[in-house]
């Protein structure tokens, strides 16, 4: 997939005519990109799109638009695109009471580390959390997490093939599996690794 660019971004004033239709755009691919792992934890697979979306809004929202400020958008963002063999997702841990969610996260501590994803006839693959900085603190965890999970070519093949696909969390707090995963994200997913 291609990496976002200062050329290919909307500036400030075309971006605020686009907003409500690019977002239902958004909005409507996100539902194919969206997995829960049980009723806590979902993870938001990334794409050009997804990631476009992102830097639009952070650029409206910080009203930037000096090519120093958006490059540093585009710098912290641009990773989390995927690029061959891999899938990159945003991790949200959920939950809606503030007093219970600051009693998981330092029950989740780590969790970022367990999730998985399989390819049939392949082993679990677990990602790679958080390169751009750590999320973790001593105490707890983050509700958020950036991960990256290194299919590897034949892995990659096999899905794009149509191998079935299967997700979950193996943290002694919380376990969840889904297989397989279902086909209508299964199949987007594929797409991903063109």
């Amino acid at each position: 997939m291609k990496k976002l660019t200062i050329e290919s971004l909307l500036k400030l004033e075309d971006y605020a005519k686009a907003r409500d239709e690019f977002r239902r755009k958004v909005m409507t691919h996100k539902q194919d990109r969206a997995l829960r792992l049980g009723d806590n934890l979902s993870l938001l697979f990334e794409d050009e799109l997804t990631v476009r979306y992102q830097v639009q809004e952070m650029l409206r929202i910080e009203r930037t638009f000096e090519e120093d400020g958006i490059r540093e958008e585009l710098d912290a963002y641009n990773p989390l695109i995927p690029d061959g063999t891999n899938l990159k997702a945003t991790m949200m841990i959920e939950y809606p009471d503030e007093g219970v969610r600051r009693e998981r996260l330092v029950a989740l501590k780590g969790i970022e580390k367990t999730v998985w994803l399989r390819v049939a006839g392949f082993g679990k693959v677990h990602p790679i959390a958080d390169e751009d900085l750590d999320r973790e603190t001593e105490d707890k965890t983050s509700a958020v997490h950036f991960l990256r999970f290194e299919l590897g070519a034949q892995a990659a093949a096999s899905l794009k093939n149509g191998a079935a696909l299967a997700a979950g969390v193996e943290h002694p707090e919380y376990r969840h599996t889904l297989d397989p995963v279902p086909e209508r994200i299964r199949d987007t997913l594929a797409r991903d690794l063109d």
